[in-house]
């Protein structure tokens, strides 16, 4: 049975956390995964502009010994009219996998429906799971167990990432404040799921409207940006998100020793100043350079015994 990764639910708990431990090996090259693509041909169907996910994944591909096809929606049939079930029943009999980043959650979900072969949601409107993955990653990395006793605040839009986070929190048992402006609220179904999830692994995931409320004594700050891929927000809705910008005068509510992520790319100005972002310019590109140690650990638990 072929194992797709969509949403961060398509993991269980356990299986989340072997994820990241097994990264943490290949990446500190304790564990060698060099041939585990070996023969293997995976394809990434974009439709989306990509700079660390279209390159994190052809590295990792390489690296692990398979071969790469990266593919446009708009130079395949589809861009004609062909359905989505038959472009994912004809790549799976040529590809080991598909990779997508596309403009429609629903879209990936009749596609994964219909392939044989696993497919990767590398980002939806709704849902970025292998970025989230490869953030808990990182924070794991710098806390080890201790980052169950975190308190994470995400401050911006609900968006794709917020709601992955939500998600996220619910699957490792973390402790997740979420503030957006009224009306930019996360997705609700995302925000349940989370829920539902920490109810099984003693984490927290908790919406407000108010920055302060979520970076008070905060030890990790995450934003992005305020306009995703293929949004327009007119400059009035952009001043409602100025309250949550992570400044100085922000980050003066949070711990001293408070961490900065961001997923990239970064609008310096808007949600991120360029003061902040260069303070803590190390830790996010080590959280860039993370996604392709993880990227490595999702396909090797994708393609090792578990496929049946």
């Amino acid at each position: 049975m072929k194992r797709d990764f969509i949403d961060l639910w398509n993991l269980e708990p356990d299986e989340a956390w072997e994820v990241i431990g097994e990264t943490l090996h290949i990446k500190n090259g304790t564990k060698r995964v060099g041939e585990v693509l070996k023969g293997k041909t995976l394809a990434l169907l974009f439709t989306k502009p990509s700079t660390r996910t279209r390159v994190s994944f052809e590295v990792a591909i390489n690296q692990m010994g398979g071969s790469s096809m990266f593919m446009q929606e708009g130079q395949l049939q589809l861009s004609r009219g062909e359905d989505v079930k038959d472009t994912a029943r004809t790549l799976s009999r040529y590809l080991d996998g598909v990779i997508v980043r596309n403009h429609s959650h629903r879209w990936l979900e009749e596609f994964s429906k219909w392939a044989s072969v696993p497919v990767i949601n590398a980002l939806t409107e709704k849902s970025h799971p292998c970025q989230i993955l490869s953030d808990v990653f990182t924070l794991y990395e710098r806390f080890g167990e201790d980052i169950k006793r975190l308190k994470i605040a995400y401050v911006g839009d609900g968006n794709n990432v917020c709601n992955t986070w939500l998600v996220g929190a619910g699957l490792f048992g973390l402790n997740l404040f979420v503030a957006t402006p009224e009306g930019f609220e996360p997705n609700s179904y995302y925000f349940q799921a989370g829920e539902d999830l920490a109810k099984m692994t003693d984490g927290n995931v908790y919406l407000t409207n108010n920055p302060l409320e979520a970076v008070k004594e905060a030890d990790v700050v995450y934003t992005d940006v305020w306009v995703s891929m293929g949004e327009e927000k007119e400059e009035e809705v952009i001043e409602m998100f100025r309250p949550f910008q992570v400044n100085g005068e922000l980050l003066s509510n949070a711990k001293d020793s408070v961490l900065v992520m961001h997923c990239l790319p970064a609008k310096k100005g808007q949600e991120i100043t360029e003061e902040v972002f260069e303070k803590f310019a190390d830790f996010i590109f080590t959280q860039a350079e993370n996604r392709l140690h993880t990227q490595k650990g999702l396909l090797d638990f994708i393609y090792t015994a578990r496929e049946v």
